[in-house]
This record gives C-alpha cells, sequence and structure tokens, in this order.
C-alpha cells in the first residue's frame, strides 16, 4: 500500500524500460532540478540493444538487463524483477515505457506505476504503446487525448488510475506532432505522482485513488 504517512525522505524508484528511456531521462531531469525529491538506486531494461540502457549508463545510473526470453513463465521473470527491487529497497517502481507484462507480488501492491500515452481506458491495453496509440487516436478522429499515471495490476493498462491530463487533437496533427503534446503533460503528471505517494497523500478505492491531507511533521 502506499504510505500512510510522507517518507521524509527521498524516496527510492527502480525504473523499469524498454526502448528510449524517455520517461527516465525526464524523472533524471526532475530530481536534478530539485523538483523531485527522489532516488534511482536501479534500471531494469526488458531489452538489451535499446537506448535507454545507454542513456542510463550516460546519466550514471545503474542499468540490469533480465529479459523475458530468459525466464520460462511470467511468474519467474517478474520474481527476478521483484527480487532486484527488495534488494535495493525500492519504495515504488516505475514502468516508464516498460512492455512487458508482469505479475505483482503481494508485498508491491498499489507499488508501482504506469505512464500510459492516452485517456484510460480508450486506446490501452496489450498492443497499444508509443505511436501505435497516437495513431489510433488520429484514425478515431478524436478530439482530445492526454496521458494516465495508474497503479499497475495483473493486466494492462488495467490498475486503478492516479491521474489524467488531456491536450487537444488538432486537425493537421501527426503522430509526431501529438506524441510531442502528450509527452510535455507526461513530464508533469508522472513526477506529480510520485510526489504524492511519497507524501502519503494516496489512498485506493476499488479503481478509484483518492488524494488525502496529511500533515507532515517535517
Amino acid at each position: 500500500m502506499p504510505p500512510m504517512q510522507p517518507l521524509g525522505r527521498p524516496i527510492r524508484l527502480v525504473v523499469l524500460i524498454s526502448g528510449g528511456g524517455t520517461t527516465l531521462l525526464n524523472l533524471v531531469d526532475q530530481i536534478r532540478a530539485g523538483t523531485l525529491s527522489a532516488e534511482i538506486p536501479l534500471v531494469i531494461s526488458s531489452r538489451a540493444t535499446v537506448a535507454g540502457v545507454s542513456r542510463a549508463a550516460a546519466a550514471g545510473l545503474t542499468c540490469e538487463v533480465i529479459t523475458r526470453k530468459s525466464f520460462p513463465d511470467i511468474a519467474s521473470f517478474s520474481q527476478a524483477i521483484f527480487d532486484r527491487c527488495r534488494e535495493v529497497q525500492a519504495d515504488l517502481v516505475i514502468c516508464g515505457g516498460f512492455l512487458a507484462l508482469i505479475e505483482i507480488p503481494a508485498d508491491f501492491q498499489y507499488r508501482v506505476m504506469n505512464i500510459h500515452p492516452s485517456l484510460i481506458p480508450s486506446f490501452s491495453g496489450q498492443g497499444f504503446h508509443g505511436h501505435h496509440v497516437h495513431e489510433a487516436v488520429l484514425a478515431r478522429g478524436c478530439r482530445v487525448s492526454g496521458c494516465t499515471v495508474h497503479f499497475v495490476d495483473d493486466e494492462y493498462d488495467h490498475g486503478p488510475i492516479i491521474s489524467q491530463a488531456t491536450v487537444p487533437v488538432h486537425d493537421d496533427d501527426t503522430p509526431d506532432a501529438l506524441a510531442a503534446r502528450v509527452f510535455e503533460q507526461e513530464c508533469q503528471l508522472l513526477p506529480e505522482a510520485i510526489q504524492l505517494f511519497a507524501q502519503g497523500q494516496l489512498r485506493i478505492r476499488g479503481q478509484r485513488v483518492d488524494r488525502a491531507q496529511v500533515n507532515d511533521p517535517n
């Protein structure tokens, strides 16, 4: 469960990636700018040859590769990931463009967050990631799109929604243009959700996440 009281220290994040690591780099930038009180003791990539691995190294972060094909099933793959999260004493796990399905163990329930580039439940689930989402939004003729931060459960893009932000869809939009507009919102929405978690302000009620005001003794 999210902490009931503020942590009173920088939150420890493990970031899971499968691609370019742009979400990871945003978190690094926010930490360095002093707008996010956090540290990232470990990055885990589900793919060895993606740009996010080299970008994590360039940022001075420890990055390990744990591939799905190295394990016989999702359960053992997930166990390997969360064993490492426990070893580095992670408070929260962030799926930042992480494309592999994982099973959330009991001790990490409501301690794994995902950022998704659409307004869940629209354009979400298996196969909806990256530009596939923005292409589908434009093909459907949507007038608004956006992004969603949610807690992760054992299904794709399914856990309780923490926060959402919207952007307009322009008549002359391209997938690249829409993606850039949505990513601007992602860069604000995810750090805000992490801070709310660290401050003990999130309460889960079914599929709904409420915000509670907490007096910080510090």
